[in-house]
């Protein structure tokens, strides 16, 4: 590898470095699972990939310790401490919303990465609700590698995409994300409403014992 490979290579999954970016690192580390973990890791840095395809600067388009908070924290609403009573979008938000605002980020801060982790699950909502929704959205989504939506899957090259699987292997996170929205889901009806998504893996779970979206990863860019 040369040194100009190897320093993109390096450029390309490194994280901000920022107290707020470390400390986030730190919760979502002690609270979930190696593989939602590295989910949350790979949105942020398919997020930065998609802000650059979509021309979108640090600073002056987006705030990139929001972006890292937003994307690192979204599925924190599954985190095995949490009091799972509310759908696992909602309760990731609040939970990383007052997070936030607990470090002195401005309340107007706090509310667009609520928004983000809210809406990470609402195609068609979260596109119109700002820079930060969108670049989560799309982070979250290349990471599913086409099923979610499949309109930035070929910014990532094979060479990006194996150098990111590297570092934060996907150690079958797709079942393993499934399994973790399907058990916050079923601890209360609040959690799981019809038609929103973590009320349909619920009930695609237990109608047929695996959700359309484990079937259309298993043969989608990264498979599961």
């Amino acid at each position: 590898m040369t040194e100009t490979t190897h320093e993109a290579s390096t450029d390309l999954v490194t994280l901000p470095g920022t107290p707020l970016s470390d400390a986030v690192v730190n919760l979502i580390q002690s609270v979930e699972v190696r593989s939602v973990f590295n989910h949350s890791i790979r949105t942020y840095l398919f997020a930065r990939l998609v802000a650059g395809r979509l021309a979108l600067t640090v600073g002056r388009d987006y705030d990139d310790d929001l972006l890292f908070a937003a994307c690192a924290m979204h599925d924190i609403g599954v985190a095995s401490d949490g009091p799972h009573k509310q759908r696992f979008e909602v309760e990731g938000a609040d939970r990383a919303a007052a997070f936030l605002v607990e470090r002195g980020l401005p309340a107007a801060d706090a509310e667009q990465v609520w928004q983000a982790i809210a809406l990470h699950t609402s195609p068609g909502i979260a596109e119109r609700r700002g820079t930060l929704c969108v670049l989560v959205r799309e982070g979250v989504a290349l990471d599913f590698g086409g099923p979610l939506g499949a309109d930035h899957v070929d910014a990532v090259t094979d060479e990006q995409a194996a150098t990111l699987h590297t570092t934060y292997p996907r150690l079958d996170m797709v079942r393993s994300l499934t399994d973790a929205i399907v058990a916050q889901a079923a601890k209360h009806p609040k959690n799981a409403p019809r038609y929103a998504i973590p009320g349909e893996l619920l009930r695609e779970r237990e109608e047929f014992g695996r959700t359309r979206l484990e079937h259309a990863c298993r043969s989608s860019r990264w498979g599961n």
